[in-house]
């Protein structure tokens, strides 16, 4: 009940009474699952005192598809596609990643020509991947014209990607055992002229941004995230490089002759969301480096494993011309490129971060168990504890700059 000071006696005895502290209420909201700066279906639990958030709880499992399980009932082939949905922004660097695992638990050796093939479309899905977080995180600290900037340079890849697989998103190209099929004639030459125009955008984006006073006021300092908590969280990728962590798969455990190409892994210093900015503008250069070295390099030869006959089908016309080639691809389309029981774990530097593939497998064309270890899992993880003493307009610089993908969180 009010008090009411007509009366001579309350008046007084509030004149007399030291003055209470106000108690603030916290205030629970929710952002998303349908939110511009979310980039998917993510809900963020946040409670927030005044503008500051003191509790940052990310609500996952709104895409869930259970593409673990789902691969158990496929043949190692036919769960390829559904790779091309995890990390939707970089579907060629998830079948390459997929393949070398199941490779490795099929103990198969690639030829040159198809190593090569596969480096080069995951330095260019990185390019794509970087183009687009890039593009999209200058669009959340209100830079709209960085997002059209990088959009356009990347349908110039996806029209590359599209003269090689015959998709432009969901590529599905990789098969166990090789490719689905080679490059074009003169594809590799469009590539490079590829590569002198992008690096003049990746320039321009530089100038935009780098030094501009409203995104280093938005970014610096902002969602530090120290190197001992980075690798607790398990972070790969640019957002672990950027806090100081100089780790690379490509570099430390080298796989598609990765070792024979000269590159430099940038690292940052501070771990904040302008730091992980600044890798990802430097890793599209590392990559153009890449990709002009392997096309220097290209080998000839045979862009599948020849000697596989149980793993990869074999050619069109030899199907249509030999009984042996026939029943031979009969088996791998209807029981599955057949593999030795044991245990595989195989992981690639993709463009989010590790992505690692673990295979039980009981012999036979199926898997029995399959465990997708995916990057921006990692990367949400770390939220409630950078997200705490930042401000609400903050959340959009922090989300931006650690570039997950809800395909990958949920699986």
């Amino acid at each position: 009940m009010a008090t009411d000071y007509t009366f001579p006696e309350n008046a007084a005895r509030a004149a007399s009474a030291e003055p209470a502290e106000f108690e603030t209420e916290k205030l629970s909201i929710s952002m998303g699952p349908s939110h511009p700066a979310t980039h998917g279906v993510l809900r963020l639990q946040l409670e927030l005192d005044g503008e500051t958030v003191v509790k940052c709880d990310p609500v996952i499992g709104y895409l869930h598809r259970g593409d673990e399980k789902i691969a158990e009932n496929m043949t190692y082939n036919q769960f390829v596609p559904y790779t091309d949905r995890l990390d939707y922004l970089a579907p060629l660097a998830n079948n390459v990643a997929y393949a070398l695992a199941v490779e490795r638990l099929a103990r198969l050796e690639l030829p040159p020509r198809c190593q090569a093939i596969r480096a080069l479309i995951c330095e260019m899905a990185r390019v794509s991947s970087h183009l687009l977080g890039v593009g999209v995180y200058g669009m959340d600290t209100g830079a709209m014209t960085i997002f059209l900037v990088t959009f356009t340079e990347r349908e110039k890849l996806y029209n590359l990607f599209e003269e090689l697989t015959g998709a432009r998103f969901t590529t599905s190209y990789t098969r166990i055992g090789g490719m689905s099929r080679d490059i074009p004639d003169g594809w590799l030459d469009r590539v490079l002229k590829f590569c002198e125009g992008v690096l003049p955008v990746i320039d321009e984006v530089d100038k935009l941004l780098t030094r501009n006073r409203i995104f280093l006021d938005r970014t610096e300092g902002v969602g530090v995230i120290p190197k001992d908590v980075a690798i607790a969280h398990g972070l790969t990728g640019a957002n672990l490089r950027a806090s100081g962590v100089a780790v690379d798969m490509r570099k430390d455990k080298p796989y598609l002759g990765y070792e024979q190409y000269d590159f430099d892994v940038p690292v940052g210093t501070k771990g904040d969301c302008y730091d992980r900015y600044l890798v990802r503008i430097e890793e599209m250069r590392q990559s153009v480096r890449l990709i002009r070295q392997i096309i220097a390099t290209f080998p000839g030869g045979a862009w599948y494993c020849e000697d596989a006959k149980r793993i990869f089908a074999p050619k069109k016309d030899k199907i249509l011309t030999s009984m042996e080639e026939l029943i031979q691809n009969f088996m791998i389309v209807t029981e599955g490129p057949q593999m030795p029981a044991g245990e595989v774990y195989f992981e690639a530097e993709n463009p989010k971060g590790v992505l690692g593939f673990f295979i039980h497998s009981k012999g036979g064309g199926v898997p029995y168990r399959l465990k997708i270890r995916s990057p921006s899992f990692s990367s949400l993880s770390v939220l409630p504890k950078v997200a705490v003493g930042a401000m609400v307009a903050d959340l959009a610089a922090i989300l931006g700059s650690l570039d997950f993908v809800m395909g990958e969180c949920d699986r």
